[in-house]
């Protein structure tokens, strides 16, 4: 939506577009009541205006378009119908003569890019395919005389990077290919040789800006150019109104080319004049011998403007045509300079926003903290989580690495296994068997690490990178399919032990892989056909398992929930879960049943499993490719959910394996009490010593008064475990959005600002809100809530 934007009205689109373009079925975006080519064409009243494909442009223009066959452009699921809708009409079309004006938007090969990348075997046949409707339509225009004075414009409004995302800075994002066809411009430039030879950052032939295409259909369809156009007419296809052409084409005069530069640059005048409104530009108090080329800013423009019209006024001078070549040079330099200086100004800041949005931020840390015992901080434990908080918000303000951010986690991992070891090490010192047993368990978790970091490479410095997924995958399939299989296997002995553990063992072993192996065959299909079979049965059997036991209950509805989340992954990162698997096992070890330990655990793998499903900080890696799964059409609530949890599947899944982790504290903790209470020990403040069962903190928690027996349910809920877990993690995610709002106030003038920060803004409130409000906090509380329910 955001490029489309560009491409009709000529301006620069505001960062808010991109959270619109997600927002299928919004009508904030509308440009109905804007200036537009399509608007121009419109009003031109000289044949009907008719648009196939991507329904965007109907949300955009509502009621513009006489003749629409649209189609939801994030279906990306589909590469043949949805292109098919659209040739389906290019024949009789051709055959009209009632139109002025035909959009057709081809969604399919953008499709593929998300589903499978730009190198997908799909790609070349889709791309010939596209040659053959090109070929279609300018046979038409040469064969057909009415339509010899037709422009075919082909351009891409993005490209796509290695993954077949976008939405980067990325050349291959922001390098789509742009050609003006007409059977007129035969005479026009030199011949190139087509294909070309691939250049890295795709430097073909010239570069313009999207917004170029406003101001140059303007000017070869003769309409006026759009009011809020910051484009400039392109300096190659003047060349139609040269020497040569005109004895071509008669009725071309050379007096338009100098009209339609001189209109373009008058255009972009006036968008400069109502940007900047200050007297002082508009005196003419500046001698223009005081105007300098080398420094133009925006009261520059103003005075090279004043120099430009006093040669556009000499007759003299601009009767001679080499003259007039050199005053249209300048002025194609001046127009340039100009949409230069309105990019750059595109998007306004108000500090006072900002500024509110910061202490709203600072508030909420600070609730966080005053709802912490002070005594946690003084342990190992309490300054490892400050320091690990301190050194996140600080690298907020560094674009470097704001981008390369996994390295931070993936180094965190490692070096927090080297804490919890260090922990067990001074607890079993005295039994070398356990000590010895716990160095394996943290090899092992090294091991997994390094695997699980490797497995997808992600960043920007790194992207592209040999990784397991894209360079040994590929050489050897028969590997992945194994280590699917087995993740699936591993899952369905989880099925028979949690969910179907009250059937016989035949009828639980059946029902484990049949559901097991439908979520396989389902990854196996790219449509949505199986998919409503899986979800009610899926529903059915947790509301089996809902009446039994408390914690078999809980860790049932982890296992179905790992099974879904593994429908909503590509199929190369499955195996990642069994590596997942075993991590949650060892590191139930290390944590040795203490709360906080636990919650810093999740944290830190949230969001390493985060950056090892091939995510980023970038707008280009949201996968969009299993948003529909189980989707017939687009609903936006059943769309947005799945989306979130197919990029979040990591993080969603540490959740909750980490709530069944504080499932084992709380059980410990109680079974501590009890052991107390047989020995006449007061287990009163066993809740307040939660946050740090350190021997220092139980002694300062046995000092209160409080019955343990008189705790309801609610306050067990409150200040146990759970409560540890969800003040400690909102503590770090407030903290962190605080850092990531006061980066992106800091550095709002930043070189980087709409490529780094903003998009990690974007990025810490789907932390904040989706992952911390709705799974950590909503599902967390539940499922932590099922779990204790039998205590």
């Amino acid at each position: 939506m955001p490029r489309v934007k560009a491409i009709t009205t000529g301006s620069v689109p505001t960062f808010l577009d991109v959270i619109l373009n997600f927002m299928e079925s919004d009508t904030t975006s509308s440009l109905a009541n804007q200036d537009t080519w399509l608007a121009q064409m419109k009003a031109k009243k000289s044949g009907k205006l008719l648009m196939y494909g991507d329904d965007t442009w109907l949300k955009l223009f509502p009621e513009t378009f006489d003749r629409a066959d649209g189609t939801s452009s994030f279906f990306v699921s589909d590469f043949t119908e949805v292109d098919n809708n659209v040739t389906r009409h290019i024949p009789d079309e051709l055959k009209n003569t009632d139109w002025n004006t035909m959009v057709l938007h081809y969604l399919g090969l953008d499709h593929i890019g998300h589903k499978a990348g730009p190198h997908s075997p799909n790609m070349l046949p889709k791309q010939k395919e596209m040659d053959g409707i090109v070929r279609l339509i300018y046979d038409a225009m040469v064969r057909e005389s009415y339509l010899e004075d037709t422009l075919l414009v082909l351009c891409g409004d993005h490209g796509m990077n290695d993954g077949g995302n976008h939405g980067g800075s990325s050349p291959g994002e922001t390098s789509p290919a742009l050609v003006f066809v007409s059977p007129k411009f035969k005479g026009i430039g030199q011949r190139r040789e087509s294909p070309t030879t691939p250049e890295q950052d795709l430097d073909y032939y010239t570069k313009v800006e999207q917004s170029d295409i406003v101001p140059t259909l303007a000017g070869l369809l003769g309409f006026p150019v759009p009011l809020n156009n910051v484009g400039v007419f392109i300096p190659e296809l003047l060349q139609y109104w040269s020497k040569d052409v005109r004895k071509l084409y008669p009725g071309v005069a050379h007096h338009e080319k100098l009209q339609l530069v001189a209109e373009n640059r008058q255009q972009l005048l006036d968008v400069v004049s109502a940007k900047y409104r200050d007297p002082k530009y508009f005196s003419h108090g500046t001698p223009q011998d005081q105007c300098d080329w080398s420094n133009m800013d925006d009261d520059d423009l103003i005075c090279q403007d004043a120099k430009l019209k006093n040669i556009a006024n000499n007759h003299s001078a601009m009767s001679d045509e080499n003259l007039q070549e050199l005053y249209i040079e300048w002025t194609i330099d001046w127009c340039r300079e100009a949409q230069r200086v309105m990019s750059s100004a595109a998007t306004e800041y108000s500090v006072l926003l900002l500024g509110s949005g910061i202490l709203v931020a600072t508030i909420a840390v600070l609730l966080s903290v005053s709802n912490l015992p002070s005594q946690w901080l003084r342990g190992p434990t309490g300054f490892v989580f400050v320091a690990m908080t301190g050194a996140y918000s600080a690298m907020m303000f560094a674009s470097s690495y704001v981008e390369e951010e996994q390295q931070f986690w993936y180094w965190l991992a490692a070096a927090w296994v080297a804490f919890l070891t260090a922990k067990r090490f001074q607890r079993v010192r005295r039994n070398r068997a356990s000590a010895v047993k716990d160095a394996i368990s943290a090899l092992v978790l090294l091991v997994l690490l390094r695997t699980i970091t490797r497995w997808n490479q992600t960043g920007q410095k790194y992207a592209g990178a040999p990784d397991i997924t894209h360079t040994l995958f590929p050489t050897y399939p028969i590997l992945m399919w194994t280590m699917v299989t087995m993740t699936y296997t591993d899952l369905a002995r989880k099925l028979i032990r949690h969910v179907f553990h009250r059937w016989t063992h035949k009828v639980a072993s059946a029902a484990a892989f049949g559901l097991s192996v439908l979520s396989l065959f389902f990854k196996l299909s790219f449509t949505s056909a199986d998919a409503p079979e899986l979800c009610p049965l899926a529903f059915r059997v947790l509301a089996q398992i809902l009446n039994r036991g408390a914690r078999k209950t809980a860790e049932g509805i982890h296992v179905l929930l790992t099974l879904f989340l593994m429908t909503q992954v590509h199929v190369q990162n499955i195996p990642l879960f069994l590596g997942f698997n075993v991590l949650h096992r060892i590191f139930g070890q290390l944590v040795d049943g203490q709360p906080l330990l636990t919650t810093i655990t999740m944290i830190i793998l949230t969001h390493v499993s985060f950056f090892a499903l091939e995510n980023s900080n970038a707008i280009s890696s949201i996968d969009l490719s299993n948003a529909y799964n189980g989707v017939s059409g687009y609903n936006a609530l059943a769309v947005g959910m799945l989306l979130f949890l197919s990029n979040w599947a990591g993080p969603v899944w540490w959740t909750s394996a980490g709530i069944l982790m504080q499932l084992d504290c709380k059980e410990r903790l109680e079974n501590t009490a009890a052991s107390r209470k047989g020995l006449g020990q007061d287990g009163g403040n066993l809740e307040r010593g939660a946050l740090s069962p350190t021997p220092s903190s139980r002694r300062a928690a046995s000092s209160g008064a409080a019955n343990h027996s008189s705790l309801s349910r609610v306050g067990n809920l409150g200040k146990g475990p759970l409560f540890t877990h969800l003040a400690v993690s909102t503590l770090f995610m407030s903290a962190s959005m605080l850092a990531v709002m006061a980066a992106c106030t800091v550095l709002r003038t930043h070189l980087f600002i709409w490529t780094v920060f903003s998009p990690k803004y974007l990025y810490s409130m789907a932390w904040c809100l989706a992952w911390h409000l709705g799974i950590n906090i909503g599902l967390g509380s539940l499922l932590y809530a099922i779990g204790a329910a039998g205590s």
